[in-house]
């Protein structure tokens, strides 16, 4: 695995405190990676971190800016780019 995705829901309207956070101290610590991307709908932040091998995962937010514990999940990159793959 080498890619990690990760999402978080913000309490509400706390979604800019949240954003934030995971810009300044929720990636700071993610250590090389080819690639860090954040995204934002309303309330949720998520972030895709894809790596040479598995990522870390983001540290866990402070409990007052999130409405539930984030969610996680692992993946391996397929492609690197909107091509299909040859199989």
């Amino acid at each position: 695995m080498d890619t990690l995705m990760w999402e978080a829901k913000a309490r509400d309207g706390l979604g800019p405190e949240l954003l934030r956070w995971v810009l300044t101290a929720g990636v700071a610590d993610l250590g090389e990676s080819l690639r860090t991307e954040v995204f934002t709908a309303s309330d949720r932040i998520v972030v895709i971190v894809v790596g040479h091998s598995a990522p870390r995962s983001l540290p866990e937010p402070p409990d007052d800016l999130i409405e539930r514990p984030p969610h996680a999940w692992p993946f391996t990159r397929i492609t690197s780019n909107a091509r299909q793959p040859s199989l």
